[in-house]
């Protein structure tokens, strides 16, 4: 019986969406260290949310000028942007953070603009 089960959870596992498992394992994680999700989050909120850099990129147009990164902490997506610089180190594909800011909205999608911000090592 126990092998049942067993053999149920291998192949749900081995059959699953490699993003739906990454998402669960972020999401775990951020409710492990007490953030808020950003699914809940809303325009106007002072948010404190863990997870994950999707992607990065710079923008050196001159009124657009900073670095924008995405954010996924397992629930939803949430641009962060930082204006005036033309890098951030430390920020790159892959880092886990927790960010703290106030959450706005442009164009239909969750922002926050210049976030304080806690990088995590590979190994944290």
């Amino acid at each position: 019986m126990a092998t049942a089960s067993y053999l149920k959870r291998l192949t749900r596992r081995l059959t699953e969406d490699l993003g739906d498992a990454d998402a669960a394992s972020i999401a775990q994680e951020s409710r492990a260290t007490g953030a808020q999700r950003a699914s809940e989050c809303c325009r106007g909120d002072e948010v404190t949310m863990h997870g994950e850099l999707r992607a990065v990129e710079t923008c050196s147009r001159n009124a657009k000028a900073g670095v924008k990164a995405e954010f996924f902490d397992g629930t939803d997506t949430v641009y962060l942007k930082w204006l005036g610089r033309n890098r951030i180190p430390g920020i790159e594909p892959g880092r886990k953070m927790t960010v703290r800011g106030r959450l706005g909205e442009h164009d239909g999608n969750k922002v926050i603009y210049n976030p304080y911000y806690e990088l995590y090592g590979s190994d944290d």
